[in-house]
């Protein structure tokens, strides 16, 4: 296999995780699960939290299978996991969720992580950090 071939394969492949991971979650946040709502009412976000981030989380999963838009995608990602994984951390939402005696075992947190790291591969596998250095530059 090509070298270029290879690489644009492995970088499909993260990119194709990554949406994975953001649009399973979406069932749960749209149909008003109970452990969306108790992760949304935790932090003070829900309804309109558990909405907007569903929409925002459904739209960049669709931009990871677009030629280019992916990496936009991979900056919007990296900043929504920031965010999720300062919730887990920051406020008594914690790493294990737990709802109704029911643990997620950290499953969330984990996703969480997993999705900013695959993000930020692919934002410099992408060369996005010296394009931005580039444009300040001028």
């Amino acid at each position: 296999m090509k070298e270029k071939r290879k690489y644009r394969t492995i970088e499909m492949l993260l990119r194709i995780v990554t949406a994975i991971i953001l649009i399973q979650t979406l069932h749960f946040k749209f149909s008003g699960h109970p452990q969306a709502v108790h992760i949304f009412s935790t932090i003070g976000m829900e309804p309109w939290g558990r909405y907007g981030i569903g929409t925002i989380e459904l739209i960049t999963g669709i931009l990871f299978f677009l030629p280019n838009y992916w990496k936009i995608a991979s900056i919007i990602t990296a900043g929504l996991m920031v965010g999720a994984i300062g919730f887990h951390l920051f406020t008594p939402l914690g790493i294990e969720v737990v709802v109704d005696g029911v643990s997620d075992n950290g499953q969330l947190f984990a996703m969480a992580i997993a999705a900013l790291v695959l993000s930020v591969i692919l934002i410099y596998s992408a060369n996005l950090p010296k394009l931005y250095r580039e444009l300040l530059k001028k």
